[in-house]
This record gives C-alpha cells, structure tokens and sequence, in this order.
C-alpha cells in the first residue's frame, strides 16, 4: 500500500463530539460492554477486583451461640433477684459452667457472666449480686451475619473487610469482572528497549509503560507488544495479532500527518475510523476507531500528548467495560502567578504546580511541551482552558483539577525564582525528613521570584542578583522592589559561575568578549534570571552588542537547561554554575562566585513550616550534599544574611 503521500487530519472534532462519535459507534456494535464474569479465590489478589455477581452467605456467623467474655455460662432465670444485700450461689457443673471467649455456649444456658462480676469464686460454686438478662454476652447464631444474607452486591469493588465478610460467610470463591486487556503496540524506527546501549537517534521506548500503567491502575490488564517499526505491513500484522487476544488495541505513536504516520490507514483498512484530530492541546492528532471488531486508539508519541489521550478516551472505555463510573478528580479554586496563553479553538490542558501561600492557593504553569515527561512527574494538578478562552490573565482565578492528595498541597513550600541544583537536593531531604512535606520549585529567574513574593504568590524567591553601584548581592533589589520591611533573606549557598563548555574547551572560551567571536554559539538564560542579568552588565561593561553573539536570543529556563544543550553540540558555550558542567561532565571556566539566597517574608521566617526547611538547610547531611555536586561554598548556609 502506498502510504507516502502526506495525510492530512480529517478534522479538529470538539473534544464532546469526539467522545460522543466513538462510545455511540461502539455501543450501536454492541462493542466495549460489561466484561462477563471468571471465578477466582477470595484471597488477597481478589483486592480491588469488582464483583460480576452478588455474593450471598452460605452459612452464618457465628454458626452458633458464642460466648463473648471470659466467665461463667449460667440460666439467667436462676439469677433473678440476686443484690447486693441477696447474692445468689450457682453451683458449678450443675447452674454454671466455666467459659473462655469464643467457646460454644454450653447446651441448656442462656447467658454468660463476665469474670469481673464474680464477687466470690469456690472451688464448686460462684456467687453474683446482680442478675443476668437472658442472652448477655452471648453472640447469637447470625447475629454478624445470616446464611441467604447479601454480602456484597454486585459492581463492588473488593476491599479488605469484604474479603473477612465473605470467608467468615462460608464464601470462598468470588464471581468478579474479567480485566479489560489492552493491547499497546508503540511504533517507530528510532525506538529501542530500555536498557539498550543508546547510539544518536535512538529513543527508548518508555510510552507503553506509562500507558500500562494507567491501564492497571484504572483495573485492566495491560498486553505489552513488541516495538513495530515504521511500516504499514508490519503495524497492520501487528493490531490483527493483538486484536485476536485483546479487548482494546492501542497503536502508539504515527498518529500524526507525516508520511510515516501510517496508524490512519490501518485503521481505514481493518475497520472504521471514527475520529482523526480532536480539538485538544497536547493530544491533536489522538485516533478513534472500531478494527478488527475491538476499539482501537491511535494515540500520539509525545508522552504528555499520550497520556491526555489515555485520560480521555481510554479511561471512560475500560470503565464502561468494568461497569463502574469515571470517579472525578478532587478540584478546588487557585490564582494563577502568571500569564497562560492558550490557543483559541481547542480544549487545552495545562500541568501545574499548586501551593498555598498565606491562606491563598496558587498555581505556577509547568513546561507545556508534549513530550516533556517530568511536567507529569512534577505536576500537583491540571487547568483545562476550554475552547472559547483565550487564555488565562496573570492573578486571575482557576479551577485546578489535583492529581496530589489535597492535605499534600497545603503542606509544600513553594519556591518561585532563580534555578539552582541545591533546591533538588533540599526538596529530597525535606520529604525524607518530614514525610509528607513538600518543595515545589519553579523556574521564572530572580526578578520573578521578587515579583511572586511581592504578588503573595510564593513562600520563597530563589535569588541571585548583583548591584552594578555597590556589588552587593540580593538586598539592593529587594530593597527597590519590596521595600525595607517585611522581608529577609536566608542563604542557600554561594556558588562559582561561568562558562560552561565542552571538554577541552576546544573554542578557547576565556572571558566574556570571547562570545561574540565568529563560528561561537552561545546559549543564554530567560529575562529576569540573574544569570542573564550578570551576562549583560559584563557585556555593557565591555563594549559588546549582543546582537553580535550567535544564539544570544536561544533561552533556557535552567543551568542544566545551558549544560545540555552545550553536552549535545546545540551551543559552543553557556554561562552557568559549576555543578551544571559537574553533572554532564563538561568543563568549565569561572567567571564569578555569587550569593544564592532565599528571600522570604519575615511572616514565613516564623513559620513552623520555614523552622522544619531552616533544620534541613542547616544539617550537615544537606550540606555535605550539596558540596558534593561541586562549585559550591557553604560556610553562610543557612544563615539569615539580611532583614527588613
């Protein structure tokens, strides 16, 4: 088949009109029903499975009368008018009998006395000054449970005390759903297995794990195909092998327009496309379709991209096949700290980070590119911006649906600023230390950081900015921007920054002027970030237009942002810090020792919260840590270097 010639989308379907195409097409097949029902122990791999069937008793519990207290069992009748100014005797062997909790109920009595309400014990007798009501302390025959009894209906999912339920009830095989099975065949020739020795161009293929993932964690059962390269047969052999043993198929990657996008055809020429584009952002190119008579996918490569599709699509149909309901995310209200932009037209959903700050929660926007796989490790939570916004203002209210436990939101930290390795560090041993908090770091530069402080957006500002007047780090700025009073600062570390390049050095890199060289290609950092700032008071200082440096206006949000791309061959040359060029095992020339500071309000400095993060900053395990990562002094670490 000639699939050379570019496809096109077929259209940009509204995200409701896709969904409602697909499920009606499958329901009108009869396709994508309640999967029946396999019979399995009532024993911990039952957990979490949901029940095809009801479950009734068999036998009821207790089987008999239990005695329920250590004591004596008695005739309560013989008991009757027993006081304190009457106490009454029972001989033993003939109106008492001696019991131990859970023994049957000896035959011909009605109740039990506990041990406690003995007031004399004889060797052939007892005696009470109270009476005893019939049945006291006894566990009647089914009083848990009665035989014919339901125990647990059918829909249910199976949780720990049902599992005591059903066995105490005679139950010992359960009738439950079987696990939808979903194929996930990932495509294309630049794939390999993770673990495979990696040469230029490689990808390790990762998407089938996380969509298994979300497979299992949603009660399906994930089928983990091959790797299928970039050819039409060969896909089209590999969905009908998958569709014979498989409820739904999935055909990751080559969902695109490309000419070797070849998901589209397969799924014209086995079955029914349904669905080519929906209007969502990531996940456009997403495919809905019936082949070989399963519902198949076509979900895109980028793994934000896919696992949208999957939340989507895939969620709702191994729900349906399950017969339980989608169970909606927790939401709550929060202010965004700045601007998101959003196409207009399209339901886009974005990745946050979520804090609360001074009684008011926030959210900062995360990396938005498709396949920016730690955008879904960071993220506490989702906006969705629907179709007919444009876009959300900086300051104005959202609606966050969580992906964290709410109780985890209101106990992170939320660092907006400058970007520094010691922060990883500091957020690992804050949760190891006091599990259950959290740091939540994001990336704006400096100025940012000032500006979330000031905005109330953040409990700390990663900064790193010099005066030009008075060479002083961090206080000139807040002072400008904030103000005298309210406010402190609290050393991080001081750290070495400078070029970071290649081993060797092989452009001779020695100095700032050295940028503008011809056949130099440079990589810099955002506006506001003070390593940007430090760049172009040396440049001013020198003479030197930045329009004469290659790559001036190529930005990246991080130092190990700057490190990669000078590890790859994309730029000669980066300014940054010394751990940057430590991790990536590049050189480096140093230009500077600067001061990295945490400014705060004095409010947080306070705070129980800032007491638990200043304990871990100050410890000698962070420390040596950090120290570790190389170019770092920690001698002020920890120390509140200023006050308002």
């Amino acid at each position: 088949m000639d699939t050379t010639k570019r496809n096109v989308y077929l259209e940009e379907t509204p995200l409701d009109e896709a969904r409602r195409r697909f499920f009606s097409a499958l329901d009108a097949r009869g396709i994508a029903g309640l999967r029946e029902g396999e019979v399995i122990p009532v024993d911990i791999p039952a957990l979490g499975r949901i029940t095809a069937l009801p479950v009734f008793a068999r036998i009821s519990s207790p089987h008999y009368h239990s005695c329920a207290m250590d004591g004596v069992a008695t005739r309560a009748q013989v008991t009757f008018g027993a006081s304190e100014r009457n106490p009454i005797t029972l001989r033993l062997g003939e109106e008492a009998v001696w019991v131990d909790t859970g023994d049957p109920l000896p035959p011909g009595f009605d109740a039990v006395i506990m041990v406690e309400d003995l007031v004399e014990v004889r060797d052939d007798s007892v005696t009470v000054i109270a009476p005893a009501k019939p049945w006291q302390h006894v566990r009647t025959v089914g009083e848990d449970i009665v035989a014919t009894e339901l125990v647990v209906p059918e829909n249910h999912i199976i949780r720990p005390a049902d599992l005591g339920a059903m066995l105490a009830a005679g139950v010992t095989e359960v009738s439950v759903r079987k696990k939808p099975r979903v194929a996930v065949i990932p495509t294309g020739d630049e794939l390999v297995p993770p673990g495979t020795r990696l040469s230029p161009g490689d990808i390790v293929e990762f998407n089938s794990r996380i969509i298994g993932g979300l497979v299992h964690e949603w009660g399906g059962e994930p089928v983990f195909c091959d790797i299928v390269r970039d050819d039409y047969d060969a896909i089209a052999r590999a969905v009908r092998a998958a569709a014979a043993g498989a409820d739904i198929v999935i055909v990751n990657a080559g969902s695109s327009a490309g000419s070797e996008d070849h998901t589209s055809h397969v799924a014209r020429s086995l079955g029914e496309l349904l669905v080519h584009g929906v209007a969502i952002k990531p996940g456009k190119p997403t495919i809905l379709g019936i082949v070989c008579g399963r519902p198949f996918l076509g979900i895109p490569g980028y793994p934000v991209s896919a696992s949208l599709a999957c939340e989507l699509f895939l969620r709702p149909l191994v729900a349906r096949m399950l017969g339980r309901p989608v169970r909606e995310p927790a939401r709550i209200s929060a202010v965004a700290t700045r601007r998101i932009v959003s196409t207009p037209g399209v339901d886009e959903f974005v990745r946050v980070k979520v804090g609360e700050v001074g009684g008011k929660r926030v959210v900062t926007p995360l990396a938005r590119g498709a396949g920016a796989i730690m955008s879904l490790v960071r993220a506490d939570g989702i906006v969705r911006i629907p179709r007919s916004a444009q876009g959300v203002e900086e300051s104005s209210t959202v609606e966050v649906e969580l992906l964290r436990d709410p109780d985890e939101i209101a106990n992170t930290i939320v660092v907006i600023g400058s970007h520094d390795l010691a922060l990883d560090v500091l957020a690992s041993r804050l949760a190891r230390a006091h599990p259950g908090m959290n740091l939540s770091s994001a990336h704006v530069g400096s100025m940012g950081g000032i500006m979330a402080i000031r905005r109330g957006e953040a409990h700390l500002a990663g900064v790193h900015l010099i005066d030009e007047e008075t060479g002083e780090y961090n206080v000139p700025y807040v002072k400008r921007f904030l103000g005298s009073e309210g406010f402190a600062l609290v050393n991080l570390v001081h750290r070495e920054q400078g070029f970071i390049v290649a081993k060797g050095n092989p452009k001779g890199i020695a100095g700032f002027g050295d940028l503008a060289r011809p056949g130099v290609v440079f990589v810099n950092r955002q506006r506001g970030a003070g390593t940007r700032i430090l760049l172009d008071l040396q440049l001013a200082k020198l003479g030197v237009d930045p329009g004469r440096i290659a790559g001036y206006e190529r930005e990246e949000y991080t130092h190990m942002g700057v490190a990669a791309c000078v590890a790859n061959g994309a730029a000669d040359a980066g300014l940054g810090i010394r751990s940057a060029a430590v991790a990536l095992d590049l050189d480096f020339v140093p230009v500077a020792k600067e001061r990295y500071d945490l400014l705060t309000t004095k409010a947080f400095l306070e705070s129980p919260m800032m007491e638990r993060l200043l304990a871990v900053i100050r410890s000698e395990d962070f420390k040596e840590a950090v120290v570790a990562l190389g170019g770092y002094d920690v001698s002020d670490t920890g120390k509140v270097v200023w006050q308002g």
